[in-house]
């Protein structure tokens, strides 16, 4: 059965990037929006394995998505993908629930070694 996927993202190129990085063979089922509201709405309604997300979006920001995440329950495993990586952001979005903090552009590498690390590979 597939996982389900979802690639949040306002640039397209980063979101075809994310989706590039992907584990080649692995059994998923790949959607994308292209801001935090499309994200919550999106969760509301699908089933989602694993999400990627950006921080910096329209509408509601990564942090907003991850802030509404925790209180509903709506996705367990979230992978923050983002250039902004300071010391004080990682902290929070890992204190929001969040797997990782992955700095773009996203590491082949590093997104399987998460991923083998939370069983999800």
């Amino acid at each position: 059965m597939s996982i389900p996927v979802l690639i949040c993202d306002d640039s397209a190129l980063a979101r075809k990037q994310v989706k590039k990085s992907l584990p080649q063979g692995w059994d998923i089922d790949v959607s994308m929006v292209t801001n935090g509201r499309e994200a919550i709405d999106y969760l509301r309604a699908n089933r989602v394995g694993i999400m990627f997300l950006d921080l910096t979006m329209p509408e509601i920001d990564g942090i907003g998505v991850l802030e509404i995440n925790k209180a509903e329950k709506l996705v367990d495993f979230v992978v923050v993908v983002s250039a902004d990586i300071q010391p004080d952001m990682k902290k929070k979005v890992e204190s929001l629930g969040a797997l990782a903090f992955i700095n773009k552009p996203v590491s082949t590498d590093k997104l399987n070694n998460i991923l083998k690390d939370y069983g999800l590979l």
